[in-house]
């Protein structure tokens, strides 16, 4: 239904960007960069970026924005590197266009990229140093063709997207950060295959609970509460919890640890928790369920077992909370996005996902997620890889750059 939906819009919408003579020479000068940006993806990648850890990569991306000669370009309180290519109105509602710096992995993960033919495989590469690069390769091509913006573009290379680092970076730019009142509409690239436009946003919330009791030995103390029966029954609980239907609705008992040795009834056992949905009201839901069910847990473990050394309690921390939203497909962002990719040879296909524009999106800014480059596979996983074959990631790059292109014309 959102594909028909979207066949109709794009049916009367305006035609695709024009092959001007600015144009073609800034998509010349992307297909001429096609080493220099593969290089940089490679030099960026073995930049580690862990979690709350991406300082060394952020460093190396402010002075390629300086090189650029971007207008006022630093590094914020938080650690996102920003700089504006100026725009003809300098007063309009700027564009932002971003691409997060951080990885899944941990401190510690060895991080060489391998070249094998067309594909370059090493952690994070995909999600998303690449588009990283691509900021840098937009910038170059504006160069080339000498174009100027109709609006300013703000381009950010942004902390915090994976994990727990629970959108840090993009949460500071639309709460606390000078930029915020600038934006008009943002674009995220993160990762490298083409055609998906991003505009529902996944919400989520994620908890770390702390089930604790007066533990002793597992013989001598036996018949004492324990709080692995609290846990335990929380996690099954979870699971009985009624999926709503109308809006894809989730959740999972993901990470457990805790305890003294076998034969201890432990003191503390803590477990971390999920919900994700693209409907508020149905995460809401769910989450108000799900602490009951932490409550109900532990006053039955507590009912059951013995309590004279001390009572088992649970303390649920919210450790994730990501806003659910949706940028509807008739907005011109989205219909900007799509004719090019048409216009390109892509399925311009509308998905759901957690990422960067969750937090626009929830304030009412026009947001989507893209992709730029040649297609990736493996994402979070320690092989991961991107497609660089020649054609397939120049063109890639090129679309990519287009949208940015047609979405700075919008007038808001």
């Amino acid at each position: 239904m959102r594909t028909i939906l979207l066949s109709l819009l794009l049916a009367t919408a305006a035609p695709a960007l024009a092959q001007s003579a600015p144009i073609k020479a800034a998509h010349a000068k992307i297909a001429a960069d096609y080493d220099t940006t593969v290089a940089e993806v490679i030099e960026l990648t073995e930049i580690p970026a862990p979690p709350f850890n991406e300082a060394a990569r952020a460093q190396r991306v402010f002075e390629k924005f300086k090189a650029l000669g971007l207008e006022n370009v630093h590094i914020d309180e938080i650690g996102n590197v920003i700089g504006t290519r100026p725009g003809k109105d300098r007063a309009a509602k700027a564009l932002m266009v971003a691409a997060h710096l951080d990885t899944v992995f941990p401190p510690g993960t060895p991080i060489k990229v391998r070249r094998e033919g067309d594909t370059l495989h090493a952690p994070g590469i995909g999600d998303t140093t690449v588009t990283v690069a691509a900021l840098l390769a937009f910038v170059r091509a504006m160069d080339a063709g000498k174009l100027v913006p109709a609006r300013d573009i703000i381009f950010v290379a942004n902390v915090g997207e994976e994990g727990q680092g629970d959108l840090r970076g993009v949460r500071y730019l639309f709460s606390k950060s000078p930029l915020k009142a600038r934006v008009g509409d943002f674009i995220s690239f993160d990762g490298s295959t083409v055609g998906r436009i991003t505009n529902t946003a996944v919400g989520s919330k994620r908890y770390r609970v702390a089930f604790k009791g007066p533990g002793g030995h597992s013989y001598g103390a036996f018949g004492l509460v324990n709080p692995m029966v609290a846990f335990a029954d929380t996690a099954s609980g979870m699971y009985k919890i009624p999926i709503p239907t109308d809006v894809k609705t989730t959740y999972a008992a993901s990470v457990v640890s805790g305890g003294t040795s076998v034969n201890s009834i432990p003191n503390t056992i803590t477990a971390e928790f999920d919900m994700r949905s693209a409907s508020p009201a149905n995460l809401k839901a769910v989450e108000d369920q799900f602490l009951k069910i932490i409550e109900a847990s532990v006053a039955a473990e507590n009912a059951a077992r013995d309590t004279r050394f001390g009572k088992i309690s649970a303390v649920p921390e919210l450790i994730g909370d990501r806003p659910a939203g949706n940028t509807p497909a008739s907005d011109p962002l989205v219909q900007a996005a799509a004719k090019v990719l048409t216009a390109n040879g892509y399925d311009a296909n509308l998905t759901a996902s957690s990422t960067d524009s969750n937090i626009p999106i929830s304030l009412g800014v026009p947001a989507i997620t893209l992709s730029a480059g040649g297609g990736g596979f493996r994402a979070h996983a320690l092989d991961e890889y991107v497609n660089v074959e020649r054609g397939a990631f120049v063109k890639g790059l090129t679309t990519a750059f287009d949208i940015v292109v047609e979405a700075a014309s919008i007038k808001r």
